[in-house]
């Protein structure tokens, strides 16, 4: 009988977990995991921050998030209505959920409002591709998912999906620049794109 461990679950999304973890700043006590779906990241983050919660509006994902570690914190919530204070979370972080929101300026401005001076709030989204460059990356995404998916075991998540992403990059780029003034925005192979914004420690957070 081997002991070996399973072999660890690959997708798209998880690809992109070591990107947010290298964000995580050493002070960091508390992670808030939006659209945390079946809670792989959440888990991931708490190897690295004392307190973590998961939160998704959607039941039956946060059901199997809570079955798998019954030991994390997971509410049920809308990202746009958190039931948290302002400023409680030295770490948010989301992936694969901001497109499933109306508006992605709105959807950055409620994540910005929950994370504490000091903190960083990390997002990999999906969008669409709409400009010439966009070309480029789709075709190293193609290349990349294929190199990958033969070398990783690939996993499909159990969180409900939106395809096609409603918004383009371009769109989602300016919106964060509108959001969250001083973010900085990389394109992604996989369909993605990586936002990372941190809140000066000297800022005060209105609990309005």
């Amino acid at each position: 009988m081997s002991d070996a461990a399973p072999p660890r679950p690959w997708n798209h999304n998880v690809h992109y977990h070591r990107l947010v973890l290298r964000e995580v700043p050493p002070h960091a006590r508390t992670a808030l995991d939006v659209g945390t779906g079946d809670g792989l990241l959440a888990a991931d983050l708490r190897r690295c921050v004392p307190h973590v919660v998961g939160l998704d509006l959607d039941a039956a994902v946060l059901a199997r998030a809570r079955a798998a570690a019954p030991q994390g914190a997971w509410v049920r919530g809308d990202a746009l209505r958190a039931p948290f204070a302002a400023a409680s979370f030295d770490v948010v972080t989301s992936i694969a959920t901001l497109h499933h929101l109306p508006d992605p300026a709105d959807a950055l401005r409620a994540l910005a409002r929950l994370t504490a001076p000091g903190g960083v709030l990390v997002v990999v989204g999906c969008a669409a591709s709409s400009e010439p460059v966009d070309a480029a990356w789709d075709t190293i995404g193609v290349v990349q998912h294929q190199v990958l998916s033969r070398t990783r075991t690939f996993w499909e998540h159990t969180a409900p999906t939106v395809w096609p992403p409603p918004h383009t990059f371009a769109q989602v780029r300016d919106a964060a620049r509108d959001a969250l003034p001083g973010v900085r925005w990389r394109r992604l192979p996989l369909w993605r794109y990586a936002l990372v914004w941190r809140r000066p420690a000297d800022e005060r957070v209105s609990s309005a």
